[in-house]
């Protein structure tokens, strides 16, 4: 029983919290990603795919090369085992775990726009009784048969600015998603009645979500614990300290943390975490930037709204892990139609150890055998570029 970690320590206990170490699978079939999305909690989903979408990229973090269309099949089906909710962002959360968000979303109808919401009542009413009558439907289908209606609010900005206020009222679900759009749906068409008579009051349910996270996160403070599923942080604070009376969550401090923490009691301590990944800029492990700086003295920020002359390590930045540290950065881009890998930069962190791109060289080729390309280029841009161009060699 620790009453006190080293960091170190508190680094190698997140990382197999979140499925790292692990010994690796020969191959990855549907239980292996079920039990990853149960260990992590939620999928964060983002639209940009100039290497792979963030979704994917976890699981190939901590599983490897694996069938997207096996993950799609778990998560994009009608009545699948999960659904889409805005849990940390937009995300795929398991399908028990919907009737957790149901604070959320009245506190979201006491909340937001409350006012425009009412004004576009008969909208919403048409929106309603059109997936009624026809089933789920994907956005573009629903605006397209809004657009031959006539009057003030028929155009397309407020059909789907509508249709993404009854989804995070609750009053609309997913029912997957099709090239990457969404299908919306009545939740009584998609969600089983089990999950829809499910009433959880709302401390009940922020103490369940924050269980969660910390469970996914092995150790964690305050703040960290209230990122996982963006919760306030007198909710958290409540929620804690229900957990800490319940023996699921107990304090320790960490060296060199300001703050205190929380370990949770499923939480493993190993010697050491032996691992290679490249980590999407939405994973688990660097989302939160002040726990990334904290943990791996790791200062992460995404360049895709930067200006290119104003980029400093590129546009879709992945951070390197290997074993417990962050040790570098590349920005990869899939040119699916020159069948390339491109290395479009590569730096390494201040603190990385000598030869660190013998240890990457396996994981760009690993992505691109997983991603289908042919070859891999490196553009001689950032410090760590042209060790890497080295090391492949004939080998890319």
């Amino acid at each position: 029983m620790l009453d006190s970690v080293s960091g170190a320590q508190a680094r190698r206990i997140a990382l197999a919290a979140q499925g790292f170490g692990a010994a690796p699978r020969v191959t990855v079939g549907t239980r292996q990603l079920n039990l990853l999305i149960e260990r992590l909690g939620l999928l964060q989903l983002d639209s940009v795919n100039v290497f792979e979408r963030s979704h994917y990229l976890p699981v190939f973090a901590r599983l490897g090369g694996y069938d997207k269309a096996l993950l799609d099949r778990l998560t994009f089906s009608r009545k699948g085992r999960y659904v889409e909710y805005w849990a940390h962002q937009a995300a795929l959360i398991p399908v028990a775990d919907w009737p957790l968000m149901r604070w959320r979303m009245r506190r979201y109808l006491n909340e937001r726009e409350r006012h425009w919401y009412e004004k576009h009542q008969s909208l919403v009413e048409w929106l309603r009784a059109e997936l009624a009558a026809k089933g789920p439907m994907r956005a573009s289908a629903i605006e397209h048969d809004a657009h031959r209606r006539t009057g003030p609010w028929w155009d397309r900005s407020p059909v789907k600015d509508t249709l993404d206020a009854m989804f995070v009222r609750g009053e609309l679900v997913t029912a997957g998603r099709k090239t990457f759009e969404r299908t919306y749906a009545l939740p009584e068409q998609v969600l089983p009645a089990e999950v829809l008579d499910r009433d959880v009051s709302e401390p009940d349910a922020q103490r369940q979500l924050i269980a969660k996270a910390g469970r996914a996160l092995g150790i964690a403070t305050a703040a960290d614990l209230a990122d996982y599923y963006r919760m306030r942080r007198d909710d958290t604070a409540a929620a804690i300290r229900d957990l800490l009376d319940e023996g699921i969550l107990r304090p320790v401090t960490v060296d060199g943390w300001k703050h205190p923490a929380y370990l949770h009691r499923d939480a493993r301590v190993p010697r050491r975490v032996e691992a290679s990944a490249l980590l999407s800029p939405f994973d688990p492990v660097v989302w939160y930037r002040d726990r990334a700086l904290r943990m791996f003295d790791f200062h992460y920020r995404i360049e895709i709204y930067t200006p290119a002359p104003k980029r400093v390590f590129g546009y879709y930045s992945l951070p390197v892990l290997v074993d417990d540290k962050l040790v570098g950065r590349v920005d990869l881009k899939s040119d699916r139609q020159a069948s390339v890998l491109r290395v479009q930069s590569a730096w390494r962190e201040a603190h990385a150890p000598v030869g660190i791109e013998e240890r990457i060289v396996p994981l760009l080729q690993e992505a691109q055998a997983w991603q289908g390309l042919e070859r891999i280029e490196v553009v001689d841009r950032g410090d760590l570029a042209p060790a890497l161009a080295g090391a492949l060699g004939g080998r890319s």
